[in-house]
């Protein structure tokens, strides 16, 4: 069942999606050639703390069954997709493309949850590394744009792959964005392309959901990590992803991680 949140619910979110925003900000700052992956999760830790809020997917559960979620921060690395975990440590070296996934709950009691990612080069990268950053942020921009009350999921999902596709990328289709705020994960379900079914799932103020595309450099199949939670890329090529959390209001979409 898909919650639509009140306006002050939706504040609350925006307020830590701002926290959020900025402690992303930080963590990007310090990414650099020799830095750890262990290093960012410490700073990531200690800042989400300081703002008063909990890492939303540390001891995180998909289910029941699945073991808890170790680090607060995804960050996955060249043909990782997501869902890497920060521990164990892994150095960052030039030439690396980073994605980091963070998600936050505030305040710590009671709070609403918040969700991002950004993907970012380290040193020199190659052009075709760059372009396909530069296609996947857009595809988020244009996903947004599409996030009007009365336009259905299904628009959101076919103008992220129809742009994708048109610069010769493809789109991860085992994985999709989804409705948060009361929790980590919450219906729908939004695809970053286009499924039948979605036309009938329709935008509506109160609406709070986070659109992010996950996009290959080569075919969009992914395969589990030798880690048992990563997601790689089935063909060992390049894959990046952005995300923002976002409030459908009459007005139009607002970006509540800006």
């Amino acid at each position: 069942m898909i919650s639509l949140k009140t306006e002050s619910e939706i504040a609350i979110i925006g307020q830590g999606g701002k926290i959020l925003s900025k402690i992303l900000g930080q963590i990007v700052n310090a990414i650099k050639p020799g830095v750890t992956t262990g290093e960012l999760e410490f700073l990531a830790c200690q800042l989400i703390e300081e703002a008063g809020g909990s890492p939303s997917f540390k001891g995180y559960r998909g289910s029941p069954q699945s073991k808890p979620y170790p680090t607060a921060l995804c960050i996955s690395i060249n043909d990782q997709v997501v869902h890497a975990p920060a521990l164990p440590s892994r150095d960052i070296v030039s030439g690396d493309i980073v994605s980091i996934d963070i998600g936050m709950k505030y305040p710590k009691t009671k709070g609403l949850f918040t969700d991002m990612a950004i993907t970012v080069p380290v040193g020199r990268i190659d052009k075709d590394a760059q372009k396909l950053i530069d296609v996947t942020k857009k595809s988020l921009e244009l996903a947004i744009r599409k996030s009007e009350p009365g336009n259905s999921v299904y628009e959101i999902g076919r103008i992220v792959e129809d742009y994708v596709t048109s610069h010769g990328f493809s789109v991860v289709r085992d994985l999709v964005g989804h409705g948060v705020g009361h929790a980590v994960h919450e219906e729908p379900q939004i695809p970053n392309f286009p499924v039948e079914a979605n036309k009938k799932v329709i935008l509506k103020p109160g609406m709070v959901i986070a659109i992010e595309p996950m996009v290959n450099m080569g075919r969009y199949e992914v395969i589990t990590g030798p880690d048992g939670m990563s997601i790689d890329t089935a063909d060992g090529s390049l894959s990046a992803h952005f995300e923002h959390t976002i409030a459908i209001t009459d007005k139009g979409p607002v970006v509540l991680t800006k």
